[in-house]
């Protein structure tokens, strides 16, 4: 078992929903390295031979099992890319704990780009959880790169519920799915911007199989000088049904671009978008101040039930 210094604890706290415990299916990669891994019956991990990263093989006699992967970089001038594949076979039920938190008190640019692809079979359930956060007192840049394939064969479910907690001062996010027949996609998306930081997500659906569906949320709020840019974009090419939801609270100076796209090649492809900016609803905190709670306060709590 590996010993774990205060930093790696604290930032596993904030990026692992569950609490990271050394059993189980695990892989915690440190400053670019694997620092420690544990594999299960159903699930093997194994470390990549020709580049970073790692492959996760998980059986269909997987049933409510986890598999928690956090990577922590907590060097000043790093730059840390990894390659995780993901092989889930049919009719496995999985949850997926993931995220990246960076801890940086020096000058230079600290930067993790993780690459993922899952292929997830026939009839399979898989929920990934993916959480961003960044801390330190450096002025070097905490900024985080993710990209992330996923295709789904027939009659599977998907959950993509991603957070960026706070404290990531540069983030681009590409998403791509490739849906089969009657696949099922969740895609959940919460982000909070502060100071000058900058945000920005695409996201292409390829909803390819008869009667798959998709529903994507996003919510964000931005405050201080940030800037926001989200692109959401589902394609319709059979009888399938997509909506798309965005929803900003923009504060002070912030900048936000929300650009959901629909594209239907399919006389049956129905495809719906929402998108909503706007500022903190004054009637919400004038109430919440008649319970003694201050402006400051009061946003906060605003902001909370918004995100959650």
């Amino acid at each position: 078992m590996a010993n774990l210094d205060q930093i790696t604890e604290s930032i596993l706290e904030q990026i692992d929903t569950e609490g990271f415990r050394q059993e189980g299916a695990y892989n915690l990669r440190y400053n670019g390295y694997s620092l420690c891994h544990g594999n299960t019956e159903h699930i093997t991990i194994k470390r990549k031979e020709d580049k970073q990263g790692i492959d996760v093989y998980i059986s269909g006699q997987a049933k409510g099992e986890q598999v928690h992967i956090p990577v922590v970089v907590a060097a000043s001038g790093m730059v840390d890319e990894v390659y995780n594949d993901f092989y889930i076979e049919d009719g496995a039920e999985v949850t997926i704990i993931a995220g990246c938190g960076i801890h940086n008190s020096g000058c230079n640019d600290s930067r993790h780009d993780g690459i993922h692809s899952f292929h997830i079979g026939k009839n399979a359930n898989v929920r990934y959880e993916e959480k961003h956060y960044g801390e330190g007192k450096g002025t070097g840049a905490r900024i985080l790169n993710p990209v992330t394939k996923i295709y789904l064969d027939d009659h599977c479910v998907f959950t993509l519920d991603t957070a960026q907690i706070k404290g990531v001062d540069s983030t681009k996010r590409e998403t791509e799915v490739v849906m089969g027949e009657g696949s099922k996609l969740f895609v959940i998306e919460k982000l909070m911007t502060h100071d000058g930081q900058s945000a920005v997500s695409d996201m292409d659906i390829y909803l390819n199989g008869t009667g798959s569906s998709a529903q994507i949320i996003s919510r964000s709020v931005a405050r201080g000088k940030s800037r926001q840019v989200f692109h959401p974009r589902a394609i319709g090419n059979a009888l399938c049904h997509a909506h798309i939801q965005c929803d900003s609270i923009i504060m002070d100076q912030a900048q936000v671009c929300s650009i959901p796209e629909i594209d239907a090649k399919h006389v049956d492809a129905a495809i719906i978008h929402e998108a909503a900016i706007g500022r903190i609803n004054s009637e919400q905190l004038i109430k919440l101040n008649t319970f003694g709670l201050s402006d400051e306060a009061a946003e906060a709590v605003i902001i909370e039930n918004f995100l959650n």
